[in-house]
Order: structure tokens, then C-alpha cells, then sequence
């Protein structure tokens, strides 16, 4: 181990370093990074431009009892390296490992473990107005990006803190502009007359004093305020954030160690609210990462930590045929657009960007104004279409549901990394869009499970101008296309013994037909006939449905989101609703927050898996049909399901 890296296990070793031995841990933990995400994949970019803004935090802010909140969380493995844990990164990211966000569980450093962005700020707040109650003047300091400031959460909060006196220091990571650092005596001079005491106090005082002077008083004093306003504007370039109210220290370069100190402390002796804008470059100190023109490695899997390249076989994406097919659609309708919430070439947006640059939008991380823009895109008489990771659509409901489906405006939903995602945990897992949207009238949701099918259920939902559309599909491998046997009315058959009744009728919900096809196999194999279909479009349910279901001894549904309210739920209501009592059970993901780890981990813990899938059909049928009940065969990996999934 390093030398000075090895003598770091908490936040007091910082604060006996001297600068020499900070510029050495600085590189030394830089080192550290590259070698250990390159095996494990994880958020590079953001932490190698981060690691002098949290030294200096550490050294400056007494972590745990002076919270110290990251948005997103994405930035915290230097954090997680200073206080105790850089000998679990060889797990991080892995199954029953280190989470790549910050983690209560792991450490008391870990105040929050929000990993959706905008939200710290609001933590913040929450914070500093408890300790406020109980009579506690410690700092609150909250680590926010400048993509984060987009999002209006943001702003939401910035309005509460700046309207109060509670010591909340705002740190703004600033890696996505080049700014010129303002640094030398004249910019420390003005930082530290601006937010000593006595200088507010001398303002107070001017201003009572000018106030009681007949004529001249006010507007004197107004423009001796203007004057001191428009030369600070001169030279600090966020302005707007005085106009809340908050005192603004910078911009401060982010790499220099000496002056992100003196800038913290300053904030942090201030106590009230005060935001100190660090200018940082994204991966910084790693060339591989520096050069890198799409997101500086902001995230991926597992490289080569020489050259940077990616490890990944590469090979066909679920985003990739939704850009392709988007670009078609594009050449075809001159009313079709796109908008995207700041993941402009993670969903697939970039050919349409390039083709299309006049009918493309970036909104930021604003997901509730893309959805109310889309409705008024819509009402306009264009057709939008917003392409989101499916956990981000969980912050955009109401805006779904009475600003797009209320005036049925036609507005695609496009949902990447539905289902189980793997390594970035419980709050990336996009679960809960089958549950929560089921709910919304007039909604119509598809799922495809292959290529040719998303390609179809995207040309049909865009053709749909009388309310909103969805398809969803998920993070894991595109598969070979898995063509339909038969075509009943629009539900597909993709495999069956016979034309006739059946044992089981296994209902598989878009991309899970890959699981589901060969526990289809084991469940024969157990000497039970099945019949396996896919619905394609989930809301509304095809009404063939009913008659399949009625050809069957039990109906099995499966899908990859959160089995409570699921499209299993609604199947299962369907049948219900057309007096058709055949017994049925829904197999999904359970309502937890499940771990981070690989997909193939994760959905084995929870039983998604064609062994898990098979078991639980063939005791199922067991006990329906009265037959004598034969089990599959376990593989190692497989593990009990938990006692909420049905």
C-alpha cells in the first residue's frame, strides 16, 4: 500500500498531513481509483475530479457529527476511502459488497444514501432546521453538481435555506464549465471581508443609519447597494445565488487544496447559509479519463486501466435499436420529437440529436418539467417522445398523471433500465413503472422481449395521439429475436405442446420470455404441459387473454417489476372481472429495496431465474391440480425467495 495512503483510515489522519503529503495521497488515491474501478466498473470521471474537494472537506468539517451530503452519491468514493473503507473496494459494486453510493449501513459517515439527483439540498435543509430545534449550530454541508442544479428540487430548497440563518454550506462541484478559476489576494480579500460578521453588521448599521435620514436616506443607500451589487457581478459569475439571499464564495479551483481550505472555512465560520462554487474538471489526473470526449468515463463497466478502453464484448443494446428505430420513425414524421432528461446518448438519443438537432431537447435532470412540456408539446400537435431511465419516472407521476394523461396528450414514454439493473442498487432498480403506471387512465404500456418487437411497439405508440404511450425494456443483453409459433389476436405464442388445453398458461411480460421459455422447459420436464405467451402490451390487456386463461389448469404470470399492483395484478383482475376463477399467481420482483450486484444475482436472490421460475410454477400447479408434486433441480447459485414475493 502507498505510504501515505496506508496512514489514512479516518478523517483526523487528513488533518495531520502537510501540504507536501496531501498533493502525494491526492495522487496516490487517484492511482487507487483507476486501478480498482477498472476491474469492478463504477463512477470514475466524477471521483478522480472530486478528490482535493473532499480532502478538503474532511480536513475542514468535523465528518460524522458536521453531516457532509453528497448528491447523487456518485462522488463519494473519496469519501468512502477517508472513513474506513478502502480496504472493501475490491467489492464495490459486487454482490453483498461496497455500494457505489454512499450507505448508511457501511458507515455513520454516511448520514443519507440518496443516489437520484437534486434531493441533497432538501436533505440539508431537513437537517440544519433539527438541529436548529434543538438548540445545535453545527454545519450542514451539502455536495451538489452543476447538472444537479438543473433539477427544480434544487431551487425548491434553495429558497427555504436562503430564507433562514441556519449554517448550511451548499458546495457546488462545477465540472461541466470552464470557468477561470478567480484566485490571488484581491478575490481571498473580498471572500473574507464578505462574509465576516462585522461587514454584515456594518451594512445593517449603514442602512439604519442612511434610513433615517430624511430625502436622501433610501436612496442613497439603494444606490450604494446597487453599486456594491454590480461590481460583484463583475466578478463572480453566479450573482443569482446573492439574489436568493446566500452568500457566494468563488468561483474557487477545485484542485487546489490550499485554496478549497481556506474557502471552507471561511463558509463554515460564516454560520448561515453560504455557497462555494469549485470549479473541477471530470476525471482529472487520469489522461484516459481527460480525454474521453462523450462523459469523460462517467461511468461504466470494466477497462483497461492503461488505455482506458472499455473490457465490455460490446455487442447490440436495447438503446442502441431504440435509437436506430427513432431515427426511421424521424425521416417518416416531421411532427416527432424527442426529449431527454440529461441522458441524451445513454438512452439512445445521439443519432436523433445528429439528425434531428431542431427537434431534439435536453431539459436537464428535470423530469417533472419533460413530462409537462411533453403535454404541451402535444397540445401544440407535435408528438413527443421522452426516453428516461425507468427509476427517474418515479419522480414525475403526478405530472403523467394530470398534466399528460388528464388532457390525453399524446406523449410516448420510453423506459431504459426497467427491472432489475444490477450494480447500482436499490435506487437505480426500475421496478416500480408496471406498479405505478397501471394506475393512469387511458394509458396504453408495452413490453417487448426482443428487437423486432420494440421496434413494432415503438412504431405503434407513436402512433397513438389520444393519450400517453410507454414501452419499457430492460439493462441486460440484448438476446437473439424470439419469434412467435402462433399469433392469437395479438397475444403471441411462443410455445406450446398442442393446440388445446393445457396444464399451465405462463404469462411472460416482455423481456422476461428469455427466462421464461426454458423454465417452460423444466416445467415439462416436472410432466406438466405449458403454454407460454406473451401479451405485448400490458395496458390494455388483450381480451384473447380471457379464452387462453380458459383453455388452462393455472395461469402463472411473470414479469420484472414489483409484483404488488404489477401486470401480473391486473391479469389476474382481468380474469376476475370476466367471471373466470381459475386459479393464478403472479411471479415478480418483490416490494423491497433489492441490493446492488449483477442481474443474474440479484433476480436469483429473488427466485427470476428459469430454475426459481420453474420450481415455483410446478409447486404451484402441484397444489391446484392435485398431482404429486415434482421438484426441479437447484443450481448453487439459486437462492430462497423472500417471503413478499408471491
Amino acid at each position: 500500500m502507498s505510504s501515505v495512503l496506508s496512514k489514512v483510515s479516518c478523517p483526523n489522519d487528513l488533518r495531520q498531513l502537510n501540504a507536501e503529503q496531501l498533493a502525494l495521497l491526492a495522487t496516490e488515491i487517484r492511482d487507487f481509483l483507476v486501478r480498482q474501478v477498472s476491474r469492478t466498473g463504477g463512477h470514475l470521471g466524477p471521483n478522480l475530479g472530486a478528490v482535493e474537494l473532499t480532502l478538503a472537506l474532511h480536513r475542514v468539517f468535523d465528518s460524522p457529527t458536521e453531516p457532509i451530503l453528497f448528491d447523487t452519491g456518485h462522488q463519494s468514493y473519496v469519501h468512502k476511502i477517508v472513513t474506513g473503507r478502502r480496504d472493501d473496494f475490491d467489492g464495490l459494486r459486487q454482490y453483498r459488497g461496497l455500494s457505489g453510493y454512499p450507505s448508511r449501513a457501511e458507515s455513520e459517515h454516511d448520514w443519507i444514501e440518496n443516489s437520484h439527483a437534486s434531493t441533497a439540498l432538501s436533505y440539508a435543509d431537513g437537517m440544519s432546521k433539527a438541529f436548529e430545534v434543538r438548540g445545535d449550530q453545527r454545519p450542514v454541508v451539502a455536495v451538489v453538481g452543476d447538472g444537479a442544479l438543473t433539477g427544480g428540487m434544487c431551487w425548491e430548497a434553495l429558497n427555504n435555506i436562503a430564507d433562514s440563518d441556519r449554517p448550511v454550506v451548499i458546495v457546488v462541484n462545477d465540472n461541466g464549465r470552464s470557468y477561470s478559476p478567480t484566485i490571488g489576494g484581491l478575490a481571498h480579500h473580498l471572500a473574507g471581508l464578505r462574509l465576516r460578521p462585522g461587514y454584515e453588521r456594518m451594512l445593517k448599521n449603514v442602512k439604519g443609519t442612511l434610513g433615517r435620514t430624511p430625502v436622501v436616506g433610501g436612496p442613497l443607500y439603494d444606490a450604494l447597494h446597487g453599486l456594491k451589487r454590480g461590481v460583484k457581478d463583475l466578478i463572480y459569475p453566479q450573482g443569482m445565488f446573492e439574489d436568493l439571499g446566500l452568500k457566494y464564495i468563488g468561483p474557487v479551483d477545485g484542485h487546489d487544496l490550499a485554496s478549497l481550505e481556506t474557502a471552507f472555512t471561511l463558509a463554515r465560520n460564516f454560520g448561515a447559509p453560504v455557497l462555494v462554487h469549485c470549479v473541477t474538471r471530470k476525471g482529472y489526473g487520469y489522461a484516459p479519463a481527460e480525454n474521453h470526449e462523450a462523459d469523460r468515463m462517467h461511468g461504466g463497466g470494466a477497462f483497461d486501466p492503461e488505455t482506458g478502453a472499455s473490457l465490455s464484448k460490446g455487442g447490440p443494446s436495447w438503446s442502441a435499436v431504440f435509437g436506430e428505430e427513432m431515427v426511421r420513425l424521424g425521416a417518416e414524421r416531421d411532427d416527432l420529437v424527442a426529449i431527454t432528461a440529461a441522458m441524451l446518448n445513454p438512452v439512445g438519443f445521439g443519432p436523433f440529436a445528429a439528425g434531428y438537432p431542431d427537434r431534439c431537447f435536453d431539459v436537464g435532470i428535470a423530469e417533472q418539467h419533460a413530462l409537462t412540456s411533453a403535454a404541451g408539446l402535444a397540445a401544440a400537435g407535435l408528438h413527443p417522445v421522452i426516453a428516461l431511465y425507468a427509476t427517474f419516472l418515479n419522480r414525475a407521476f403526478d405530472q403523467l398523471l394530470m398534466d399528460v394523461a388528464l388532457h390525453k396528450a399524446g406523449v410516448t414514454l420510453v423506459l431504459d433500465r426497467a427491472g432489475v439493473t444490477g450494480e447500482d442498487g436499490a435506487s437505480h432498480h426500475g421496478m416500480w413503472d408496471l406498479a405505478l403506471l397501471g394506475v393512469v387512465p387511458g394509458i396504453h404500456i408495452a413490453a417487448p422481449r426482443d428487437a423486432a418487437t420494440l421496434r413494432s411497439a415503438l412504431a405503434d405508440c407513436v402512433a397513438i395521439n389520444d393519450g400517453p404511450s410507454m414501452l419499457r425494456y430492460p439493462k441486460t443483453a440484448l438476446g437473439p429475436d424470439l419469434p412467435a409459433v402462433r399469433v392469437v389476436d395479438g397475444i403471441d405464442v411462443l410455445a406450446e405442446p398442442h393446440d388445446g388445453p393445457v396444464d399451465v398458461l405462463l404469462v411472460s411480460v416482455g423481456a422476461m420470455a428469455g427466462d421464461a421459455l426454458p423454465a417452460a422447459e423444466r416445467i415439462a420436464e416436472a410432466g406438466y404441459t405449458v403454454r407460454v405467451v406473451d401479451p405485448r402490451w400490458v395496458t390494455p390487456v388483450p381480451p384473447v387473454l380471457a379464452r387462453l386463461a380458459g383453455q388452462a389448469g393455472v395461469v402463472v404470470t411473470v414479469e420484472d417489476g414489483v409484483v404488488v399492483n404489477g401486470a401480473g395484478s391486473r391479469f389476474a383482475q382481468f380474469l376476475r372481472d370476466r367471471q373466470l376463477f381459475v386459479p393464478t399467481r403472479e411471479l415478480g420482483i418483490p416490494a423491497d429495496f433489492l441490493p446492488h450486484g449483477s442481474v443474474r444475482e440479484v433476480r436469483a436472490e429473488i427466485g427470476l431465474t428459469p430454475q426459481g421460475i420453474s420450481r415455483r410454477v410446478v409447486e404451484f400447479a402441484a397444489a391446484m391440480l392435485g398431482r404429486e408434486e415434482l421438484r426441479t433441480e437447484e443450481p448453487a447459485v439459486e437462492r430462497p425467495a423472500r417471503s413478499d414475493d408471491r
